[in-house]
């Protein structure tokens, strides 16, 4: 197993034990890492759409991801079931075991899945649930895979459980299946890439058309026993490389497959992505499809944005979001002529931050922790025009009339790839240009009745 991330220390004043000295802050939980180790696990497994995915704790965990993201899927909806054990007080008190083995049997039986993934909680872990053992039982007994996810929320972040999920497809998913016929030598595995508005169906329809297929997709719209082929690809992109990088590592010191890492949010990021799969496929014919592909879609998108770049001149914008879309949605807005003044780093890797500081140097405000005060008082300072961000910022932006852009997973746009290009180019001149701001510059009734009260 990779490395996982230690348990933040307090700081140094903590120790001091002289009576001026302050108390140690207490936890919040979820707050700084945006989750817990749990929904991490939850974000990367749940798009593998025929398997079953049971929550062995409270009923309360059950709802914790389902339907709040928009990963969508072409085919079986078996994943948007809300299976759960529902543990209560007694089950709690007595152990649930038995109410876990049971739950298995009932969805192998009336639901018939290729496998069922068990998610262990917080409460079950602190109780002392043998979720490995009970899997192990079950899935000799039914002859399925029955695969224990062990990632409780208190474990750690919710990147901690991305990772934790990676190993659990890695352990029990990985190398267990082989494909119907021999796996093309053009053959890239996508890896953190969870379709979210259905990105990855035009991502891979881009790939087709410069002969390049898709072995396995790790996880959006994924199939079970599709994953259990992903050691036969050739080349390895990781998407979100907060995610499933140490999978990546894995698979290339297990199946010798080599990786990279990529976007897709940008023209040129897009560019390069596909570069970089048709160089590491050493396929000739190949790079020459992909590079014949770029002029043709670069020169098409240049010339549709000739009219966004004109109206975007001089637009400031502060982008709140984390991992591979703080820095590649720079990329994207830089193409757009939207000048990125803010950006958040609290979901970002070392790797992250250097790519941010790469696109917009080292003069924007940097923003290392949440909180609407804070992303409020860098937009006011930084004078920007616009806050891009995920979903629970939005209401913020609305209070404080600031036109808003939705980046983050609940989104319902695809802005992945050329088009996708073109589609955020159109929705922040929507954005920006609605209507409403217009009346938002106007005085309220009342004030406009108390001016006339006044005369």
């Amino acid at each position: 197993m990779e490395a996982t991330s230690k348990v933040p220390v307090h700081d140094t004043d903590c120790l001091n034990l002289e009576p001026k000295s302050k108390a140690c802050p207490r936890p919040k939980p979820g707050e700084a890492a945006g989750g817990c180790a749990f929904d991490g696990a939850q974000i990367t497994l749940l798009p593998i759409a025929d398997a079953a995915h049971l929550v062995h704790g409270p009923a309360a965990c059950i709802g914790n991801s389902w339907e709040s993201r928009g990963s969508l899927s072409s085919g079986p909806r078996l994943s948007e079931y809300g299976f759960g054990t529902a543990l209560g007080e007694r089950d709690i008190i007595f152990g649930a075991e038995k109410k876990l083995k049971a739950s298995i049997d009932y969805i192998a039986v009336r639901f018939a899945p290729p496998a069922i993934f068990v998610y262990a909680t917080c409460v079950t872990a602190l109780i002392g649930e043998d979720l490995d053992a009970v899997c192990g039982e079950a899935s000799t007994r039914l002859g399925l895979p029955v695969i224990p996810v062990t990632s409780p929320g208190f474990l750690g972040s919710k990147n901690l459980g991305n990772r934790l999920a990676g190993e659990a497809l890695m352990q029990y998913v990985i190398g267990r299946s082989e494909p119907d016929d021999a796996v093309r030598g053009t053959s890239v595995n996508l890896l953190g890439e969870y379709n979210i508005a259905g990105e990855m169906w035009e991502i891979e329809r881009l790939m087709n058309r410069a002969g390049i297929s898709v072995s396995s997709r790790i996880t959006g719209d994924g199939r079970f026993r599709e994953i259990g082929w992903a050691h036969r690809a050739k080349v390895n992109m990781v998407v979100c490389s907060r995610a499933l990088l140490g999978l990546a590592k894995r698979m290339e010191h297990t199946y010798r497959i080599p990786y990279f890492e990529g976007s897709f949010y940008g023209a040129k990021e897009t560019s390069y992505s596909l570069r970089q799969m048709a160089y590491l496929l050493n396929d000739r014919d190949t790079e020459f499809k992909v590079d014949r592909l770029i002029e043709r879609e670069e020169a098409r998108v240049a010339e549709a944005l000739k009219p966004y770049r004109k109206l975007f001149k001089g637009k400031r914008a502060i982008l709140y979001t984390g991992g591979v879309k703080s820095w590649s949605v720079i990329s994207a807005l830089n193409e757009l002529g939207i000048r990125v003044v803010g950006v958040g780093t609290n979901k970002s890797t070392a790797e992250d931050v250097s790519r941010i500081v790469d696109r917009i140097g080292e003069d924007a405000e940097y923003i290392p922790e949440g909180g609407a005060k804070r992303i409020l008082k860098a937009v006011k300072e930084r004078k920007a025009d616009l806050m891009i961000a995920g979903g629970r910022n939005m209401y913020v932006a609305m209070k404080e009339r600031i036109p808003f852009i939705d980046i983050n997973q609940e989104r319902h746009t695809a802005y992945a790839g050329y088009d996708g290009l073109l589609r955020l180019a159109e929705q922040i001149r929507y954005t920006l240009q609605h209507p409403v701001w217009e009346l938002a510059e106007r005085p309220a009734p009342w004030e406009e009745a108390g001016k006339t009260h006044d005369r």
